[in-house]
Parts: structure tokens; C-alpha cells; sequence
């Protein structure tokens, strides 16, 4: 490959990987709309539908062998297995949050998670950090006891979020290049379809079905999410293998970022000062955190290989 092609393939992959945060950062606007389902039976038809739109990927781009050949690796299947439940957690704890009027705080997860995955490296898999990180997680964690202790409850949402995607992304990091995004999200789907199955059992016999009760466009937009979860992973996949990682850490946060401003201006949720606090010394702890990451990259350079995350 030529400078020039390398050059345009990097660019490329920032398209991509932009075009998969944005996508995030629309996704509470869409989940919301989907009103009076509940976080329950969206998160179920959300596996189910998701699994389709993986099979019929699959069957175009004929790659059902690669699917095949992960079955038969005893390893690999334990850790999809794995990846799935936590998947399945995360996607919960999100809608939960988004479906209940706590968008900002589910935005406050994906801000801290990539300071969570920096401090699961350090308990996990023992490694060192420099000194302007253990600052970024002193301010982070007096962030969240800032808004325990002034606004009174546990942001157990966006805590949630943040230990489960972080640990999501060490799993990952596990599996390593042996499983592609598409055979990755389609066996983590396949491995959850039971839990899918009870929850819609359990949510048909207590408050009803909403899937076909509520309207046509209400049926459709609930029928979208399968591609609405599929399609920005296929794009972070693509983008994540075209560009350097640095670039990837630093659009990581639009989606958060979006989500905060979804909450605030368009969903109308409360900020009081204390609030405001706490969501500052995290932004502190970001801004730290990142231009520490961005010197130490050039410094020796190596993209950024901590703290990158796809929020669900």
C-alpha cells in the first residue's frame, strides 16, 4: 500500500468511526420514542432482532464459515459467552436509565468508562500507570462521591455502565482479533436469546406486550432495532482497523457528550449546581486523562491504547 492509500484508508477509518459515535449519541433520542415500551422488552427485542440482522449479514457476505470455525474453539465460545452477559448488563442498565429520565446519568457512565478500563488494567492485568492517570482517577472518584453524597443517591446507572463496558473491553482485548465484529455480535446475540425469550414471557403476562399494540410507526421503529444496533458496531469495527487509536480515544467522547446534551436540552432533565459539580471534576478528569494520553503517544510514538470505548 502506498503513503497516498495509507493516507486514505486512516481517513477513512475516521469517517467510520465518527459516523458509529454519532450514531451512539442519537441513540437515547431513538430508544425514548419507543415509549411505553418497557427497558425490558426493548432489551429483548433487541437481542432477537439483532440476531436477524446478523444472519442475514452473514448470508450476504457468505461468512458463515468463519462463524463455524469460532464453534468449534472451546476458548473462544467461553469468552463470547462471557462478552454476551456483559453486553446483556450493559444494554439493560442503559435502557433502564434511558427509559426512566436518567439520560445524564447514563452519559456520566460513558464519560468515566474509559478511566474505568484504564483502572481495570491496573487491577486485572497489573499495569502501571504514570502519574497524571492516578490523578485522573482521584478526580473521577471524587466526582461520584461528590454526587452521592450532594444529590443524595448512588449513581448506580452510570457506575454500571462503566464497570460493565469496561470489563466488556477486557474481554475483548482477550479475544483479540480471533473473533470479527459480525461472528462477535452475532454469537453474543445467540448466547442471550433465552434471557430474551424470558424477559418477553415474564413482561406478556405482567404489563403486556407493547411490539404491534401501540401504532404502525411504533411497531416500526421497534422492528429497527436489530440495525440500529448492528449497523454503528459494523461501522466502529471497520473504522477502529482503518485509523490509529488515538484518534479513536478522542471521538469517544461525542457520544457521551451527545447523550449529556439529549438529557439537558432536549429532554429537559434536572442539573442542579451539585450536579454540575460532579459532571465538572469528571470533565476535569477527561481532559487530564486525555492530554496525558495524547503526549505519552507522541512521546513514544504509539497510538492510544487505553480507555477506547464503543457505547452500546
Amino acid at each position: 500500500m502506498t503513503p497516498d492509500q495509507a493516507a486514505r484508508e486512516q481517513s477513512l477509518g475516521g469517517i467510520y468511526v465518527l459516523a458509529a459515535y454519532l450514531l451512539w449519541g442519537f441513540m437515547p433520542i431513538y430508544f425514548v420514542t419507543l415509549a411505553p415500551t418497557s427497558p425490558w422488552e426493548v432489551v429483548a427485542w433487541r437481542i432477537l432482532l439483532a440476531l436477524v440482522f446478523c444472519a442475514v449479514l452473514l448470508a450476504v457476505t457468505r461468512t458463515w464459515g468463519r462463524l463455524l470455525a469460532l464453534l468449534r474453539n472451546r476458548r473462544l465460545v467461553i469468552w463470547t459467552v462471557v462478552a454476551g452477559v456483559l453486553i446483556y448488563v450493559n444494554w439493560q442498565a442503559f435502557l433502564i436509565g434511558t427509559l426512566t429520565g436518567h439520560v445524564v446519568e447514563t452519559s456520566l457512565g460513558y464519560f468515566i468508562n474509559p478511566i474505568a478500563t484504564v483502572l481495570l488494567g491496573v487491577i486485572v492485568l497489573h499495569e502501571r500507570l504514570r502519574i497524571a492517570q492516578w490523578v485522573a482517577i482521584g478526580i473521577a472518584a471524587a466526582a461520584v462521591v461528590v454526587i452521592i453524597v450532594a444529590v443524595g443517591t448512588v449513581p448506580w446507572i452510570a457506575l454500571t455502565l462503566a464497570a460493565s463496558f469496561a470489563t466488556y473491553g477486557l474481554v475483548k482485548k482477550k479475544i483479540g482479533p480471533a473473533v470479527d465484529a459480525l461472528s462477535g455480535l452475532t454469537l453474543e446475540s445467540l448466547w442471550l436469546i433465552p434471557i430474551a425469550v424470558i424477559q418477553l414471557i415474564v413482561v406478556a403476562t405482567t404489563t403486556g406486550l407493547t411490539m404491534g399494540q401501540v401504532s404502525g410507526g411504533h411497531t416500526f421503529l421497534l422492528l429497527l432495532a436489530g440495525v440500529v444496533t448492528g449497523v454503528p458496531l459494523l461501522f466502529f469495527a471497520a473504522g477502529a482497523r482503518r485509523t490509529t487509536l488515538t484518534v479513536v480515544g478522542i471521538l469517544q467522547f461525542i457520544a457521551p457528550i451527545m447523550q449529556f446534551l439529549t438529557g439537558v436540552l432536549i429532554l429537559g432533565e434536572p442539573m442542579p449546581a451539585e450536579r454540575w459539580a460532579g459532571f465538572a471534576l469528571v470533565w476535569t478528569a477527561i481532559a487530564i486523562f486525555t492530554v496525558d494520553s495524547i503526549v505519552h503517544s507522541r512521546r513514544h510514538r504509539n497510538p492510544l491504547s487505553a480507555g477506547v470505548s464503543d457505547p452500546v
